[in-house]
């Protein structure tokens, strides 16, 4: 059979495979498997993944039209049943083990963050991730949806994921913020979804840095203009305090070239 080098080769290809054999013998529940594999669920999930398939039945029907590129990658298509019965019964350890190993070798590689700083930064934000209550009735988010939500903390240093964790939808993002071990002299951003001046004040009195947008209602008391040049796109930089917050903050206008501010 010709040989063909796919994309989706090229991306399993980050996956040593040998690794991969040893952490799905490690993390497997009950008898062996006869003609299926956790790397077949792998590449059929991925596949579902990268191609935005709706559902098993979408994704079974995919890989049965790619049959010779399943081959090169050591495995082929898949019955929906079987398919379904493995991602309930074998437990998820396994690919959360699976992507601190892929991490871990990013992470050797990044590039070191292009700001003139010499400590770590961070960037904080959370996203909803819908899923269908019918399925999920445990993650009620909405009165008719449900939804879980992931928090991530992205470095600087080659934007990869140093903070991440998944929680019910209705959490909110500051109380996962604030479990956070942040290095002393680290810098983080994050948006108005963190506003929390007890916070901030355990973010300054532990000698962290943060960037934030302040809400339009935050009550102000303004000192002096800052001295020296401004950088390009702002427009006014002060200090000032805010209410309940020991220690003076600086407030920056910027506009950027979208026009946002």
């Amino acid at each position: 059979m010709p040989h063909s080098n796919t994309v989706l080769n090229q991306v399993v290809r980050f996956f040593k495979r040998h690794e991969f054999e040893t952490l799905a013998r490690k993390h497997h529940v009950g008898q062996q498997f006869r003609s299926f594999s956790r790397w077949s669920q792998f590449t059929a999930m991925l596949v579902g993944q990268l191609t935005g398939r709706k559902s098993l039945r979408d994704l079974v029907d995919n890989l049965k039209v790619q049959g010779h590129k399943l081959y090169h990658l050591g495995t082929r298509d898949v019955p929906r049943s079987t398919l379904a019965r493995v991602n309930e019964e074998q437990p998820h350890q396994l690919y959360k083990e699976i992507f601190h190993k892929l991490l871990g070798r990013c992470q050797a590689i990044a590039p070191k963050n292009r700001f003139k700083l010499d400590a770590k930064l961070y960037l904080l934000d959370a996203t909803v991730i819908n899923l269908c209550l019918k399925v999920f009735p445990w993650a009620s988010y909405q009165k008719a949806k449900g939804a879980i939500k992931l928090h991530v903390g992205l470095s600087a240093d080659g934007y990869l994921p140093e903070f991440f964790d998944v929680t019910t939808g209705k959490e909110h993002e500051i109380n996962w913020a604030r479990l956070l071990k942040l290095p002393t002299g680290s810098f983080v951003v994050f948006d108005r979804g963190y506003t929390d001046y007890d916070w901030y004040q355990t973010l300054m009195d532990s000698g962290i840095f943060f960037v934030a947008r302040l809400k339009d209602n935050a009550l102000v008391e303004y000192f002096k203009k800052r001295p020296g040049r401004r950088s390009q796109g702002v427009l006014t930089d002060q200090e000032i305090s805010l209410n309940g917050i020991k220690g003076s903050l600086r407030l920056v206008h910027f506009v950027a070239e979208d026009g946002n501010e």
